[in-house]
């Protein structure tokens, strides 16, 4: 299968301002960015406003970040859709956590964010979900029908999922484990802050990035065994993978969130053993200028900040 996310360029930033203003109406040059308190969102917000643009930071409970205004948004409350909206031209797309249909309530929200002068929209995906597949692929499907100038990020597995609050992360705070039914197969790890500075570009580069399907990895594919060898050197701390079945997967996942999520997450974890994860894009590099982070570079920056040896903190 062909990987268009390894062809687009770096957008130029010449004359980034008068090629908006010929776009934009009167009032409305205000970024959107939704889940603005989690890995991408906060990291997101930070940059735009660093680089000068008004940002609207928008959470359940409105965040406070420094340089942004706050504004409470709830994808399952069209009441908050209206201030969130309001002078917005461009919006980060975050689907709503654990939603098993999540283009129920993110559809008519953008037919309203297109009605409201958005004109640009950059969704976060996965690498796992294509346009037209399960959940968020079908807002992905959706998005050149309702905007001219679209992006869909489709980041692989987060690096974060294992210092944060991840199964993964709590698992080896707790017991020294990395869980999974991935088998042997691997994965082009991701951190978060890369997937931050890609969105940057693909929210205020004039003009857009020319490639709408990006596929976003870091510069290695890695097993979850290279993960948790990686984490023992790096932490001093053992930490072991365990391999599970689908349907052990399955049934463990299923205790905490409902039966058909669970069921989808563990299959993701199988396609990862079939290989469907096993490759790396130069996305990253080509639209930032810069290599993606390795995993070895993220584990001993996470145990710097930390302060300890706790790989899962």
């Amino acid at each position: 299968m062909t990987d268009h996310s390894t062809r687009t360029g770096p957008g130029t930033r010449t004359g980034r301002r008068n090629r908006a203003d010929r776009h934009t109406p009167a009032g409305h040059d205000t970024l959107l960015v939704t889940g603005a308190t989690g890995n991408t969102g906060s990291r997101i917000v930070r940059r735009l406003t660093a680089l000068g643009h008004p940002v609207r930071a928008a959470a359940r409970r409105a965040p406070e970040l420094p340089g942004a205004q706050a504004v409470r948004f709830d994808w399952d409350d069209p009441a908050t859709h209206a201030a969130a909206l309001r002078g917005a031209a461009r919006i980060y797309l975050v689907p709503p956590i654990g939603a098993p249909d999540p283009a129920a309530v993110m559809l008519p929200f953008l037919e309203r964010a297109r009605t409201a002068g958005v004109r640009r929209a950059v969704l976060l995906s996965s690498s796992a979900l294509p346009a037209g597949g399960p959940m968020v692929g079908q807002v992905h499907a959706a998005l050149p029908g309702l905007f001219e100038e679209w992006a869909v990020l489709r980041p692989s597995w987060f690096m974060q999922n294992f210092t944060g609050r991840h199964l993964h992360a709590e698992s080896i705070r707790t017991d020294g484990v990395i869980r999974s039914a991935t088998g042997e197969g691997r994965v082009g790890f991701i951190d978060a802050d890369d997937i931050a500075a890609v969105a940057v570009r693909a929210l205020t580069d004039e003009p857009p990035p020319p490639v709408h399907d990006l596929v976003l990895t870091g510069p290695q594919a890695l097993s979850y065994d290279d993960i948790a060898a990686t984490l023992t050197t790096v932490t001093g701390r053992p930490v072991h993978h365990r391999p599970l079945t689908y349907e052990q997967l399955r049934d463990r996942l299923a205790a905490g969130i409902p039966a058909e999520f669970a069921a989808l997450l563990a299959g993701l974890d199988r396609a990862i053993a079939d290989g469907a994860e096993d490759r790396v894009t130069d996305t990253v590099e080509r639209l930032t200028g810069r290599p993606p982070r390795s995993f070895r570079d993220f584990a001993e920056g996470h145990v710097r900040t930390a302060g300890h040896a706790g790989a899962g903190s």
